[in-house]
């Protein structure tokens, strides 16, 4: 079926999720975009999607905010108010989706949400386990997240040149950034994002703070971004600091809109593999990224002029030396949690430092 001939009016796109996913799910956003102009596309996402989608121009035009739901907005397990779901997709079927895709997870609970929506065609990632939707495409963990998505989009024929995630900056996420930045000096700015949901993700903070000192020597204004819970640690970063009164601590200070102007005027970022390390790469920031060998495989960025990537080797636990390679799967091999990124060097993160930073240098001579 040729989809682009229809009158497709309407669009539900699935991804209740965190920043980092929904950066990796824009190109196939602005595919459906670029390929069905007219349509409205809703996504069905979480508060945040709604706060921060609100005034942001992008491919979304209005966020529906989905209910406590279990494998989606909340854990699995959970009992939701049924009344509360009743009233949710007795809504969204007066909206009339021609299309809904299914972008979060493999669908063992994703597919029967999507399909009580009710779209007239539904679209979406399938495990073998999973509800067949009307069009499915195999869920196989490993692979590049992107990628997934614009394979998903494109069944219906929905394209796109650019495959690099964009983020629009607003005039007030650059007003909230300015406004708690301490440049005075003009010193151009390194971010440290040190934080990550989980703890296998993050590299010591002594390292991380190594690379401040590093920065600071090299004429950088240091700022260390978290959330509030990171407030640990920032901490086992800046007290670990030679030049701990140089840096500028911002965790929970500047809210995602402000992080996103932040990071837009920042020159370097160097971050665990989070939401804001792949922010700043939808930005096109020069940045760092610590990460376990097998999340590159679903997170690697779609370009690498401005972009290295630095990967543990460590497949055993440190406590127990079993098997983790399934640590960020469903199935785990141990319930240790010890970080499996500690392998990176502080050596190997200063020379991707000076490679990335040179490169970027040389990118602007060229533009000018």
């Amino acid at each position: 079926m040729n989809y682009q001939t229809l009158m497709i009016k309407k669009i539900a796109v699935l991804r209740a999720n965190a920043l980092g996913d929904y950066v990796f799910v824009l190109p196939a956003l602005q595919a459906l975009r670029e390929t069905f102009p007219d349509a409205e596309i809703v996504l069905l996402g979480r508060q945040w999607h709604k706060e921060y989608l609100a005034s942001r121009p992008g491919p979304v035009d209005r966020v529906v905010v989905v209910p406590l739901y279990p494998g989606i907005s909340e854990r699995e397990g959970y009992v939701p108010d049924e009344e509360v779901l009743s009233n949710f997709f007795a809504e969204m079927q007066r909206e009339g989706f021609d299309l809904a895709f299914q972008l979060h997870g493999g669908g063992r609970n994703s597919n029967p949400f999507l399909l009580r929506l009710c779209a007239k065609t539904t679209i979406g990632l399938k495990t073998p386990d999973a509800a067949l939707l009307d069009i499915n495409v195999p869920y196989v963990y490993y692979f590049n997240e992107t990628m997934r998505y614009l394979e998903v989009v494109g069944r219906v024929g929905a394209k796109t040149k650019d495959i690099q995630p964009h983020i629009a900056v607003t005039e007030e996420d650059i007003r909230e950034a300015r406004s708690v930045i301490n440049d005075a000096r003009q010193k151009p700015i390194a971010i440290i994002h040190p934080g990550a949901s989980d703890v296998r993700r993050r590299w010591p903070g002594s390292s991380f703070a190594e690379v401040g000192d590093y920065l600071t020597e090299r004429g950088f204004h240091v700022c260390i971004t978290g959330l509030a819970w990171e407030r640990e640690i920032v901490d086992a970063v800046i007290n670990n600091m030679v030049y701990r009164d140089a840096v500028q601590d911002l965790s929970d200070k500047l809210s995602l809109g402000g992080t996103t102007g932040l990071l837009s005027f920042s020159d370097i970022i160097i971050s665990n593999d989070t939401g804001p390390l792949h922010v700043a790469r939808a930005l096109q920031i020069p940045s760092i990224g610590i990460f376990w060998c097998a999340n590159i495989i679903n997170a690697a960025p779609m370009t690498t002029t401005l972009n290295r990537n630095l990967l543990s080797w460590t497949l055993d636990c440190p406590s127990c030396g079993l098997s983790s390679f399934k640590f960020n799967e469903t199935e785990s091999t141990c319930e240790h949690n010890r970080s499996m990124v500690a392998g990176v060097t502080v050596v190997e993160v200063k020379e991707a430092i000076n490679e990335v930073l040179d490169v970027a240098l040389s990118v602007q001579m060229n533009v000018a």
